[in-house]
């Protein structure tokens, strides 16, 4: 036993330590291949040996790599990487993903350039400079190194075109966008706020050229106050756990603060627009990135947890609003379904709909404080508005207050409350659920018969226990009143004739 107790120990002790070597040696392999700044005539090609991310640039201390990243099997993006994570930090916003083979190339002519041979230019600096270099912050800069000039001018940097992420002390501008790597989803800036947007849902609200909003921070002003004529507000992460909101560079007109707001950390910070929609920030704790903040708290309150025509109920699984569809991961309608934008074209009227109406009670928007609506007398009333409107997708209704919320975007996922007085009338193209309902169906059916299949199997081996049973009573002979009967092999023995004699 005291072998064992010393052993244990010995051997998580070993393995902590092998961990952190083969992770110091890693660091030290990408510092000792990769340059810190490459010059004109820089040229690289994909590895097909390498599963995951090239290193072709890294900063000073290691933390950071640009390099070709392997998207799916056989795709590549040029990405900033954090190399103790293999996050990916900045991604280039290429026309199209490059191939991961020799056609491709990365080269550095002034320009720094992502491009083959077969299919052209993927992605350009557009840049006349003299080296590319990477900050200890993970900006990738193309300077201009001008003789008797001590500090080099900077011609582009990435700082400037942010992918889904933005770090410590980079500042994010109103001719900024961060966009989920799903593309889905994107943060900006308006005059007094920052807020997320569902991309390509147009809406009636605030920034509706950018999307539907469905969350927004707006500046408290405090301390100071938005000016119109002072210029517009940016965001910076600070270091000591917070989004600053600014309009110049001395007092924020608003702070977004974080768990660890005001408290040292160990590693660098950012934040990041997730493919659910949230906005969350993280700081590296040297092994790991730590959840810091998260601007939707709620699951039911993200733009679409439970996906087309789902319905989000706190505490429980999702579910579709129509109540027959068997809900899987992606929502209750089929991909085809909502392909078109509304329901307008030459045939459109209420005698020839090109849909389903379906009604239903106790559901609400997440997001009504930031949707404009209109007051009607009854839910008729607003659904009437809606069935009248090609392009209008459903509305959601308030009984107390008279609010009709319409909906001119495709559905997307609803919250469940324990209000009926809150109703709300959708549009289902025909064909909406039927996929997953046949399935469902079909999947009901196997069931069903396997179930009568198995229960036949059951009663017709009782059955046949059953028949067995009474013939080898039969056969074998038993006592009844006392009287023993004895088997049919004995039936044609003197004994018995004499007894049967004797009974005549």
């Amino acid at each position: 036993m005291d072998l064992v107790n010393s052993i244990t120990p010995l051997k998580l002790t070993q393995f902590f330590i092998i961990s952190i070597f083969f992770s110091i040696f890693f660091q030290i392999k990408v510092e000792s291949e990769t340059p810190n700044q490459f010059f004109k005539g820089f040229k690289a090609n994909p590895d097909p040996q390498i599963s995951n991310f090239q290193p072709l640039l890294t900063d000073s201390t290691g933390n950071y790599s640009l390099s070709f990243l392997r998207v799916e099997e056989n795709q590549l993006n040029l990405a900033i990487i954090h190399v103790k994570s293999f996050e990916s930090i900045w991604v280039a916003n290429l026309t199209r993903l490059a191939i991961w083979a020799h056609p491709t190339e990365l080269y550095f002519n002034g320009s720094l350039v992502l491009s083959d041979s077969r299919s052209g230019v993927f992605w350009s600096t557009h840049t006349d400079g003299d080296r590319v270099w990477l900050s200890n912050t993970s900006n990738l800069q193309v300077q201009k190194v001008d003789n008797g000039v001590t500090s080099p001018s900077v011609l582009w940097q990435s700082f400037d075109f942010p992918s889904n992420t933005l770090v410590e002390n980079q500042n994010f501008t109103s001719a900024m966008t961060l966009v989920s790597s799903n593309g889905l989803y994107s943060m900006r800036l308006g005059f007094d706020f920052f807020g997320l947007y569902f991309k390509g849902e147009s809406g009636s609200g605030p920034g509706s050229d950018s999307g539907r909003i469905y969350w927004r921070h707006k500046a408290l002003e405090a301390k100071a106050d938005v000016m119109e004529d002072q210029g517009h507000i940016y965001v910076v992460l600070k270091s000591n756990g917070f989004l600053g909101m600014y309009q110049n560079e001395s007092v924020p007109v608003d702070i977004e603060s974080f768990n660890s707001f005001q408290q040292p950390v160990s590693g660098v910070r950012r934040i990041r627009v997730e493919p659910d929609g949230n906005l969350k920030g993280y700081f590296w704790d040297g092994s790991s990135w730590v959840l810091d903040y998260q601007a939707i708290k709620e699951t039911c309150e993200l733009p679409s947890p439970c996906g087309a025509y789902g319905l989000c109920q706190p505490g429980k699984d999702c579910s579709c609003l129509d109540n027959s569809t068997d809900y899987s991961i992606g929502g209750c309608a089929p991909p085809n379904t909502q392909e078109a934008r509304d329901f307008c074209g030459a045939s459109y009227d209420l005698d020839h709909k090109k849909y389903n109406g379906l009604s239903r009670n106790g559901v609400e928007l997440p997001n009504t404080e930031l949707m404009d609506y209109q007051h009607m007398v009854s839910f008729q009333e607003c659904q009437s508005a809606c069935e009248g409107n090609c392009t209008c997708w459903g509305v959601v209704y308030t009984n107390t207050s008279g609010f009709c919320y319409i909906l001119n975007y495709p559905i997307q996922s609803l919250v469940g409350v324990r209000d009926e007085s809150k109703m709300g009338f959708f549009k289902m193209r025909e064909g909406v659920g039927k996929d997953k309902m046949g399935l469902g169906f079909g999947v009901r059916v196997g069931l069903l018969c396997g179930a009568i299949l198995v229960l036949g199997g059951v009663i017709g081996l009782g059955y046949y226990r059953y028949i067995k049973r009474k013939r080898e009573r039969g056969v074998s002979g038993y006592v009844d009143d006392g009287v023993v009967v004895g088997p049919y092999k004995d039936l044609g023995n003197a004994s018995f004739r004499s007894i049967e004699l004797i009974e005549r």
